[in-house]
């Protein structure tokens, strides 16, 4: 088995008219064993930016530690949040730093930019980076997740509907996945608020 399904997760991340969302499973487990199941994988860098990690959990953290403190430190430096492509190539370039140990993480960056428009990309573990402008996903069922944001992405859609649009693609991604699912969590950033619901769904 892959170090990178060890723990399982399903992350999805979705552009619509000027709002954009990130969504992830809840479930954490060690290889087919279930331990919990309110362990999301989506991480809140500021109001406008969210962080989703898939892979080896530990790293995932450690990883998102790391860049919590880059961006904390690029705040008091130029006090102003750290727009979404800059962060993107921050990332990219601290998991290329580590290309010969590298973190077991393949990190989905969404956000809104200071105009309003949404950036999506995603990167293996050594930081090579890849945008989108309609969805990008990570995970342990990347098959059935790409085939069903391909078949239910349109673009310009309002928040409302980007909600309803990635909740279906990530339960109906994820439930033909035993690694990954047991509930999930979605956020809709929009210009003047983040929206986040909690999805229940199989429990088995």
């Amino acid at each position: 088995m892959s170090i990178f399904s060890y723990n399982g997760a399903a992350i999805v991340a979705m552009a619509g008219k000027e709002c954009v969302a990130i969504g992830s499973d809840l479930r954490f487990g060690v290889q087919m064993q279930t331990i919990t199941c309110d362990t999301p994988k989506v991480f809140k860098i500021h109001d406008k930016l969210y962080l989703g990690l898939s892979g080896l959990l530990t790293d995932a953290q450690t990883l998102h530690q790391k860049l919590m403190f880059r961006h904390n430190l690029y705040k008091l430096r130029e006090e102003r949040d750290m727009k979404p492509s800059t962060f993107g190539h921050m990332l990219s370039n601290a998991l290329y730093e580590r290309r010969f140990g590298p973190y077991f993480a393949a990190p989905v960056v969404a956000g809104l930019e200071p105009d309003g428009t949404p950036f999506l990309c995603g990167m293996d573990t050594i930081g090579a980076i890849e945008t989108a402008k309609d969805f990008m996903i990570t995970g342990t069922s990347p098959e059935s997740l790409y085939g069903m944001c391909e078949s239910m992405w349109r673009p310009d859609m309002e928040p409302d509907e980007l909600f309803e649009t990635v909740a279906q693609c990530l339960m109906s991604g994820f439930d033909r996945d035993a690694l990954a699912g047991w509930g999930a969590v979605i956020h809709v950033i929009t210009k003047d608020k983040v929206i986040s619901r909690t999805l229940k769904t199989r429990m088995d």
